[in-house]
């Protein structure tokens, strides 16, 4: 059985002048420019990961998922891949926070643990006992490993990098078990994948997946949509929407209310939401 992961499937600089972020590619630029504030969550990883060397340290797919040494990071078998409901309805995913963080970095994270606990029935919740947890770690780069794979499940939310709510959130969902939108077995019918300017060795990332997508529309708005210049060779646009190519992909804000709902459909969360 297909992973639950795909059913539903930077570090930028705090700007004290009105200037441009150039997002870097492979030949280390590019034609467009993005001002920070148009930059989606994905965006803000690729930027960290890039900026970390996490590409050249890490096995992963679609620019943040580490695979696990178990299985690969796209399927598992059964179940396996939900972290499991408790006897009163509730999915309480246990975590603990690194001491490397300070305030505002704890504030950060827990804000998007709170845009995904507050409309579902997960809850993130600090490990006392558990077995399996979150151990969320200033590692190098944004990344987390697909569903629960059991132990203590590294997520990386590097400081300063990765220190926006929505950014969390997106590592969270693929925590859950959550690929990227684009990733969707009917993308092809919402968006076109521009092969020619994506980076030779990065096009395994735009792979698409056999996927129940839960019932659920295409959503331009999910955290978990790549940007339209994700890893591009030039600057050119890799995913353009149709039938309009202006509409906006990907926000960094935090779950859509369609992440939102996906969630609740993945985990049954029934009328306790």
């Amino acid at each position: 059985m297909l992973c639950v992961g795909i059913f539903v499937g930077l570090v930028l600089d705090s700007w004290s002048l009105p200037v441009q972020t150039k997002l870097r590619s492979k030949r280390g630029y590019l034609e467009q420019y993005m001002e920070p504030e148009e930059m989606n969550a994905m965006d803000k990883i690729l930027r960290a990961n890039e900026m970390s060397g996490f590409y050249t340290r890490f096995a992963f797919r679609e620019g943040d998922i580490v695979s696990s040494g178990a299985r690969s990071a796209i399927t598992c078998s059964g179940d396996s891949c939900l972290w499991p409901k408790s006897v009163d309805g509730f999915v309480y995913v246990p975590y603990i926070l690194s001491q490397q963080y300070d305030d505002m970095d704890r504030i950060t994270i827990e804000t998007g643990m709170l845009d995904i606990s507050s409309s579902t029935c997960v809850k993130f919740v600090p490990r006392t006992h558990q077995a399996n947890f979150l151990n969320i770690q200033s590692r190098s780069g944004c990344w987390s490993y697909l569903g629960m794979i059991g132990g203590s499940q590294i997520v990386s939310l590097q400081s300063p990098g990765c220190m926006w709510s929505g950014v969390a959130s997106h590592e969270l969902m693929h925590a859950l078990g959550f690929l990227h939108e684009q990733s969707r077995s009917d993308r092809d019918h919402y968006v076109t994948i521009l092969w020619d300017n994506i980076i030779q060795s990065q096009r395994h990332n735009f792979k698409k997946y056999e996927t129940n997508n839960l019932n659920t529309a295409y959503d331009y708005s999910s955290v978990m949509h790549y940007g339209k210049y994700a890893f591009s060779e030039d600057g050119d646009p890799t995913i353009i929407p149709k039938p309009d190519p202006y509409i906006p992909i990907g926000q960094r804000d935090g779950p859509s209310s369609v992440d939102i709902h996906k969630i609740n459909i993945l985990y049954d969360c029934g009328g306790l939401v």
